[in-house]
């Protein structure tokens, strides 16, 4: 693979196995635009601790990193962390849940991850957050653009690992 890099390619990916092995993972943020909402995802979790690569979509500044180092730093301590489940101490003041990435979102989300693993052979999660009045992107009586503002990575755009509701948020 190495081979196949341009010296700026190779550069890049040493610096996020050095982020990795220092802090557990890179983490890149990526601003918003016309075309959608910014976006935080992790590059070396599943190299570092073999967890999931993390991803959260439509934070403000900021609060994207705090809250996947909080979940690489958990994670690779051996914290799990179930699809559907919901934390209230990942990012203060916020409900958080995890469902799967779909494969198809991978390239569109976890590009840097590919310098690592150029297969996409790694493990994804999305770290959901609710409102601040603990409406989820899915339900009913979020505020409206909500699930625009942070789709859901699934295959069909909506929980996939549980039911809303019944064993989820």
């Amino acid at each position: 693979m190495a081979d196949n890099l341009t010296a700026e390619h190779r550069q890049l990916r040493d610096h996020f196995i050095a982020q990795s092995n220092a802090h557990g993972a890179a983490v890149v943020d990526v601003a918003g635009d016309e075309k959608g909402p910014p976006y935080t995802f992790t590059v070396g979790a599943w190299r570092r601790f073999h967890v999931p690569e993390a991803v959260t979509i439509g934070l403000p500044p900021g609060a994207g990193e705090i809250l996947v180092r909080n979940y690489v730093r958990r994670a690779g301590h051996g914290e799990q962390f179930a699809p559907g489940s919901v934390w209230d101490d990942l990012l203060e003041g916020v409900l958080v849940t995890v469902e799967k990435v779909s494969k198809g979102h991978y390239f569109t989300y976890f590009g840097s991850v590919f310098l690592l693993h150029p297969d996409g052979d790694f493990d994804a999660v999305q770290l959901i957050t609710a409102t601040n009045d603990d409406a989820w992107p899915w339900e009913s009586d979020a505020p409206a653009g909500f699930g625009q503002w942070q789709p859901l990575l699934t295959a069909s755009h909506a929980p996939e690992s549980w039911t809303p509701g019944v064993d989820g948020p």
